[in-house]
């Protein structure tokens, strides 16, 4: 690189005709001074000093100087671009390299130079063009198209600010200098700025007048066709022009041949530079790196990860897969134990694991249990003693379709919805659940609202509550406003098992919650009402008794139910019993057509109708029975 950047701008310094010297600047002649030196493309800034001590004749002479260089090089945006800056204590830049593409255009603003005449801050003047003037904003070319740079520095006498570090700065950016010192310059100042080797870089003229004498002394020597302009050099890739001669250079992922001219891809995994964990993988000018089995590539696209193995969906565990250096183990969620398999989990039975105190029998539902009592002997509300005296069974000839909406909010907490679920299989204890009796649907909601299970799936007591408690808790907030819409909207339609309204079903819905709701509810439990559902509260610790009396049908002593803790809550099954039951029901909620009604009567006829008819064939069957009976014990006699 050195080599090809030393050449262009001694091309450029020293290339230049000789002129006679001229006492006004605009009598140099306007066509270009002699042929033009095939250079190739160049970034070339002009650093000049128009300190104070530069005399105006001096001046002068040095812009006729430049003029004559500008006229003898190859502009253009694709060979040698030129810009040029003048400092004093201060730098200004008389036009950039990307200002002007013509030589024309630069010898005009050459003319309008005016020097600065005061001090001389070269350091300045170099910080200036390695920041400013070889950017690519200022019309420089990207570094990677390797386009030499080159700063010619042209000063008469010492610097008043440091440039040994600033040069070295500017040289390490790839920016090759040559100093230029006329009269009187400092001679160890322009060894501390120009390139090496300094016999080459560095220049000392005795006086301005002499450096047209110093063009002409060098340019047979140094200007001349480049080898790579000419084509004949025989690069697969790259040319580069060296002094008298050429080099070939390769594009980023390639390296040169042994003929120095042709280019071989180089091949990284081969030698081992990569930095793969595993395996590298070359492809042409680049490569890429891949994992072995089991694992995968990082961000770094170099290292690798080994793959969890509970993040595949074929670790086959029934609940949660977890990851550990012996490998892939499966866990059961809290109330399971995991079976021999090691994969499937089984509901803990906790009535042989912890005393349950239960009086009669324990039943194990996973995290909690329940006691039982014997047919007819309520549970007490410790919810472990049985009541001495015998309850009668209710709601056996009720017929009703009961909504039930359970509140699965994250402030109920996962033990108190297991209790939630034994309140609600007591509640199913005393109905007459049938498909021509009582038909009872469950929806749970949240932030959500989820349908467990309609009115019309479940035909039996007992299938109810095993649907009971296999209900999951889904925590989240508590939208009890969305829940009443779902209700009224999906969940009393015969889609869902509700009977139509002309057989004056009653429609029951009972809300069960413990808190304050994050939605209204004002207009979709109003909603209900009008559509003529019984509506039923229950609140349980933190529940708002404002929203359970709205929710509620009148009057509201019947209708809403409170208990401060979940633990106690069994004592509210008497009241919901008397209430829902219809022929229990004080304010069961029902509501019965009028026996005037034309339809009552049509309807009671027929009944009574009917029955006349069944006594009067079940008597006929009595007649003939006790007819046989009078013919053999006349026979016996």
């Amino acid at each position: 690189m050195r080599g090809l950047l030393c050449w262009p701008l001694l091309v450029l310094l020293l290339l230049a005709q000789p002129w006679e010297a001229q006492p006004q600047f605009t009598d140099l002649p306007d066509r270009p001074a002699g042929p033009k030196c095939h250079t190739g493309p160049l970034d070339l800034v002009f650093v000049i000093d128009s300190s104070r001590s530069v005399r105006p004749l001096e001046f002068e002479t040095m812009r006729r100087f430049l003029v004559g260089l500008v006229r003898s090089l190859d502009v253009g945006p694709n060979a040698t671009r030129v810009g040029v800056i003048q400092y004093s204590s201060q730098v200004q830049s008389v036009f950039p390299l990307g200002a002007f593409s013509r030589r024309e255009d630069m010898e005009r603003a050459l003319r309008t130079l005016v020097p600065l005449a005061q001090g001389t801050m070269t350091g300045l003047a170099i910080q200036y063009a390695m920041n400013v003037a070889f950017s690519v904003a200022e019309g420089a070319r990207p570094p990677e198209e390797r386009v030499p740079r080159v700063a010619v520095i042209v000063t008469d006498g010492r610097p008043q600010d440091r440039v040994a570090e600033v040069a070295a700065q500017a040289r390490a950016r790839g920016i090759e200098i040559y100093a230029v010192g006329v009269q009187r310059a400092d001679v160890g100042s322009l060894r501390a700025m120009a390139s090496p080797p300094l016999d080459e870089h560095v220049f000392l003229v005795e006086s301005f007048d002499l450096i047209q004498e110093f063009g002409r002394q060098f340019r047979g020597r140094l200007c001349g066709k480049a080898p790579c302009a000419e084509g004949r050099h025989g690069c697969q890739h790259q040319c580069v022009n060296t002094q008298g001669a050429v080099r070939c250079a390769c594009n980023p992922g390639y390296k040169l041949a042994a003929d120095n001219k042709s280019c071989l891809a180089i091949d990284p995994c081969a030698e081992g530079t990569h930095g793969c964990d595993h395996h590298c993988v070359s492809s042409p000018g680049s490569y890429f790196c891949r994992c072995q089995a089991g694992f995968v590539l990082l961000q770094d696209q170099r290292s690798c990860r080994a793959v969890d193995p509970c993040s595949l969906s074929n670790h086959s565990c029934q609940h949660e897969c977890v990851s550990t250096l012996d490998g892939p183990h499966c866990r059961c969620p809290d109330g399971h134990d995991l079976q021999p398999d090691g994969r499937s989990c089984r509901i803990r039975d906790l009535c042989n694991s912890v005393d349950h105190g239960c009086e009669f029998q324990c039943v194990s539902e996973g995290l909690s249990y329940r006691c039982l009592c014997p047919e007819g002997r309520p549970l007490e509300a410790d919810g472990k003693s049985c009541s001495r005296t015998s309850r009668a069974a209710g709601c056996r000839e009720g017929h009703v379709d009961l909504v039930l909406l359970v509140d699965g909010s994250k402030s109920v907490r996962p033990q108190n919805f297991e209790l939630v679920k034994r309140f609600v299989t007591q509640i199913v204890d005393f109905l007459d659940v049938s498909p021509e009796g009582t038909r009872v649907g469950l929806v749970q909601f949240s932030s959500r609202v989820r349908t467990e299970f309609p009115l019309g799936r479940y035909g039996t007591a007992a299938e109810l509550k095993q649907a009971v408690l296999a209900v999951e808790y889904m925590e989240r907030g508590t939208m009890t406003g969305l829940a009443l819409r779902h209700m009224v909207e999906h969940s009393f339609s015969e889609a869902q098992g509700a009977r139509p309204r002309a057989l004056n079903v009653p429609r029951v819905g009972l809300v069960f919650t413990d808190g304050r709701s994050q939605d209204d509810i004002s207009v979709w439990a109003a909603r209900a009402k009008e559509e003529g559902i019984v509506m039923y509260a229950v609140g349980v610790g933190k529940a708002v008794e404002e929203e359970l009396r709205e929710i509620a049908s009148e009057p509201a002593e019947l209708h809403v139910s409170y208990s401060p803790d979940f633990s106690t809550m069994t004592h509210l099954l008497e009241n919901l019993k008397g209430s829902i039951c219809p022929e229990e029901g004080v304010g069961a909620g029902t509501e019965l057509r009028s026996p005037c009604d034309c339809d009552s009567l049509v309807e009671f006829q027929g009944r009574a109708l009917g029955s006349l008819e069944s006594l009067t064939h079940r008597l006929a069957q009595l007649t003939a029975r006790l007819e046989d009976l009078e013919s053999l014990l006349a026979g016996q006699k």
